[in-house]
């Protein structure tokens, strides 16, 4: 499987790689190298979802792309939430390389309010929760449809995650296949 590299610098995005620290589910970094990867049949996605975002003044931040296997056994293992988590017995699209958790920044870099932090495991952070602010809701919903319109599959329960469609088709992918490996 191809995966190709994202950078700030070859896709115009931001990149806060939360599993690279301790800022994030578990309190403790999980890769030891930060890096993003994705499919290649992802990757035109992601220039075209960041392009489409350029136009309104935006930017793209990655928190998450590409995840290596044994990362989501590290994960499951952690906080087995089949709602927020894949079980790694089946597979994530993340694992697949197809798959990415972003947010919306503004021009100075400061993230757009979206009602809840990344990650987290709550109803409040459902596509079409109306708890959440009406600025969050706006927010999402200016993700949504840049992503949608890049050609992206959401998952309702995190307005944070994008997959390809039909993401299964993709074989999953261990930390050994990595030119440099990232755990």
């Amino acid at each position: 499987m191809t995966l190709v590299e994202i950078s700030p610098s070859t896709h115009s995005v931001a990149l806060d790689l939360a599993y690279a620290t301790e800022d994030n589910f578990t309190g403790r970094p999980i890769y030891r190298r930060a890096a993003c990867y994705l499919h290649a049949d992802a990757e035109p996605l992601l220039r075209r979802a960041a392009d489409l975002a350029a136009v309104h003044g935006l930017r793209l931040k990655i928190f998450d792309a590409f995840r290596p296997a044994e990362a989501q056994w590290v994960m499951w293992n952690h906080t087995p939430d089949p709602e927020f988590l894949a079980d790694p017995r089946r597979g994530s699209p993340h694992s697949r390389g197809a798959a990415v958790d972003l947010t919306l920044t503004d021009t100075s870099g400061r993230d757009l309010d979206m009602g809840t932090p990344f990650d987290t495991f709550s109803p409040l952070s459902h596509h079409g929760n109306t708890a959440v602010s009406p600025v969050a809701q706006r927010n999402r919903y200016l993700l949504l449809g840049l992503m949608t319109a890049a050609g992206w599959d959401c998952y309702l329960r995190e307005w944070w995650h994008y997959q390809l469609f039909d993401s299964r088709r993709y074989p999953t992918v261990s930390n050994t296949a990595l030119p440099e490996p990232m755990m």
